[in-house]
């Protein structure tokens, strides 16, 4: 199972978020299945070097969302609710997409060349389809 999680210190964020991040990202994307085991708060404290504290806080954070459950004795597994990942994997793209629109704002673009733009690159990514206006 892979492990690794980054930590970044030049990343204005909590360390717990950062760790709550990547781990949303490893279920919303498919690396870690409905079912599957993760790793434990210390083995992730551990490779992350920060302490059991702040991966607990992440830990418990993605229990309360439903993301994971801890089963006692057996350790810390992705929910089995299938349904999770397609919510997880839209959120995880508002995220990006937020982000976008920051970058957009700041550059003084408006909603019309930001779409325009996001059409160009999904073009250049080979993403097809029919774009749905909402």
């Amino acid at each position: 199972m892979h492990t690794e999680l980054t930590i970044s210190h030049a990343d204005p964020r909590p360390m717990y978020l950062q760790i709550l991040e990547q781990i949303r990202r490893r279920i919303a994307v498919g690396d870690w299945g409905p079912g599957q085991e993760i790793p434990s708060i210390r083995a992730l404290a551990a490779s992350t070097r920060v302490s059991v504290i702040t991966v607990k806080r992440a830990f418990l954070e993605l229990e309360h969302e439903g993301l994971i459950v801890t089963r006692q004795g057996r350790g810390t597994f992705v929910a089995d609710d299938v349904e999770i990942t397609g919510d997880l994997r839209e959120r995880e793209l508002d995220e990006h997409l937020a982000k976008a629109a920051d970058v957009g704002r700041e550059l003084g673009w408006s909603v019309r060349k930001l779409e325009t733009r996001l059409r160009e690159v999904a073009r250049a990514k080979g993403v097809e389809g029919k774009v749905e206006k909402s």
